[in-house]
């Protein structure tokens, strides 16, 4: 009885789930980078002052963060289902 069922690392994910979770994963990237982009680029072309650069920034690094943990959460209770 118990050979039949197959581990938690045998079974395999749904295309659409694995790309889902993928494309997350880029987002969380796109974000997190956009954030560090705004804090530290001063090429930057935006015509915001460098405590406005600062506050923008870590609000996208934050918000890149929250769709991390999101992301995770919603992985791990797929895994459970």
């Amino acid at each position: 009885m118990l050979s039949q069922r197959k581990s938690r690392s045998e079974q395999q994910k749904s295309p659409v789930k694995r790309f889902l979770f993928v494309l997350g994963m880029a987002f969380f990237l796109l974000y997190l980078v956009l954030g560090l982009m705004v804090i530290f680029w001063k090429q930057l072309p935006l015509a915001i002052n460098q405590t406005g650069r600062l506050a923008f920034g870590i609000l996208l690094i934050v918000y890149a963060f929250f769709r991390f943990v999101r992301l995770i959460q919603n992985y791990n209770r797929q895994d459970n289902e």
